[in-house]
């Protein structure tokens, strides 16, 4: 089946997940994506977290999926042209070194322009290519300090946390590159001219912190830390339920809060006395503890089926146990069951978003060895011969 981004080939220079997951997601639709590691040692990722049972870690064979692997030293005068080379037949580049880096190795964004005046340059970094802080470093942790969102994370007594796990803000810089990436390919359409796509590893968390900017520029107002509850609306929380299991109930509006007070709590007189958002805001304490103890009277089914049939939003919180046991993810094809080269078979998070004529895939898991398609690609689009690649070899240029 053809895939909608069939025919782009993107090259990923970079390390660990920020880049890589932009140029993953380019490969899922259909992309030809070059992944360039370090001779000898590969990418980073290969180690980063738990290993598989394949060898290199369960991180990159998730995320190195659908990619080809070549090795190529970057710090080499023979390396930069050989990815001179590459690019000049590319669509993307992606990197996400620290600001200058590229350009102490010759490869800046006028010296690739030179040989491809379409290419689209993703730059994903700490702090972006400009600023005071461009030539900081930084990973996701760090990223999610600076936008704010760790501050606001956790409870009210202890220290910040970083929300979810500390690679969230990699993922979403290398969603924002994707789209980045696509949004300048769809300009060069028009004008043949490519560009670069500058990210900060902070910026995608700041842009998704709803009104925290706008309140504080118009009345001072400052979020801080509540919890697993929610500023504006409640209940709006995580209830621990008669056997343990946590659940979520969102009411974000009198309607909602009718439906479970009346219907799926049978207490209707709450009705009158927290009626409306302003007075459930002031009494927030009260309120989720009337919510709680009826949630603590029930088992975690018993509550999910009053919910549902009170049409109040409510879910189990999943751990990730319970996702690979969820009807409704299985439904949904989010998790994949996908044979490595060795055949190993992995469960994988699936493909996101799922277009109706289109669809994206996993064809393949993160590729075995470093340079494994040093001849298909070196060979196949440079024309280099065996000899030449052994000579290569042989100086540490791949």
């Amino acid at each position: 089946m053809a895939r909608p981004l069939d025919g782009l080939t993107a090259l990923d220079l970079a390390t660990f997940v920020a880049a890589p997951f932009c140029c993953t997601l380019l490969g899922e639709f259909g992309a030809e994506v070059i992944k360039v590691e370090q001779p000898g040692t590969g990418d980073d990722l290969r180690r980063l977290g738990r290993a598989s049972a394949d060898g290199p870690s369960y991180m990159w064979m998730v995320e190195a999926r659908n990619k080809k692997s070549i090795t190529c030293n970057l710090r080499t005068a023979e390396g930069q042209a050989l990815v001179k080379r590459l690019a000049a037949s590319a669509d993307v580049v992606a990197e996400n070194f620290r600001p200058g880096t590229l350009e102490r190795w010759g490869l800046a964004w006028e010296d690739l322009q030179a040989v491809n005046r379409g290419l689209v340059l993703v730059r994903i970094s700490a702090f972006g290519q400009t600023g005071p802080y461009r030539e900081r470093p930084g990973f996701g942790r760090i990223a999610a300090a600076v936008s704010g969102a760790s501050y606001i994370t956790g409870d009210p007594d202890r220290p910040p946390v970083p929300p979810g796990t500390p690679t969230i803000p990699d993922y979403l810089a290398g969603v924002m590159g994707a789209f980045g990436a696509l949004a300048a390919i769809h300009h060069r359409h028009t004008t043949g001219e490519g560009q670069v796509v500058d990210v900060a590893l902070y910026e995608p968390m700041l842009r998704m912190l709803d009104e925290l900017v706008p309140a504080y520029a118009g009345d001072g107002h400052v979020r801080e830390r509540i919890g697993s509850g929610t500023e504006y609306v409640v209940p709006h929380n995580h209830y621990r339920t008669r056997d343990g299991r946590w659940i979520a109930i969102a009411c974000t509006n009198d309607r909602m809060f009718e439906r479970l007070a009346a219907g799926a709590m049978k207490r209707p007189e709450l009705l009158a006395d927290f009626a409306s958002v302003a007075e459930r805001l002031r009494r927030r304490g009260e309120v989720d503890g009337l919510v709680q103890t009826w949630v603590g009277e029930h088992d975690a089914v018993d509550v999910l089926a009053r919910l549902e049939r009170a049409e109040v939003p409510a879910a189990a919180v999943n751990s990730v146990r319970d996702l690979l046991a969820d009807p409704q993810v299985a439904a949904r094809d989010n998790i994949l069951s996908v044979t490595s080269a060795l055949g190993t078979v992995f469960r994988v998070a699936g493909i996101v978003p799922k277009l109706s004529l289109t669809p994206g895939g996993v064809d393949a898991l993160g590729p075995q060895e470093p340079g494994a398609h040093n001849e298909e690609i070196y060979g196949g689009r440079l024309g280099l011969g065996r000899d030449a690649l052994a000579g290569l070899r042989a100086r540490g240029v791949i």
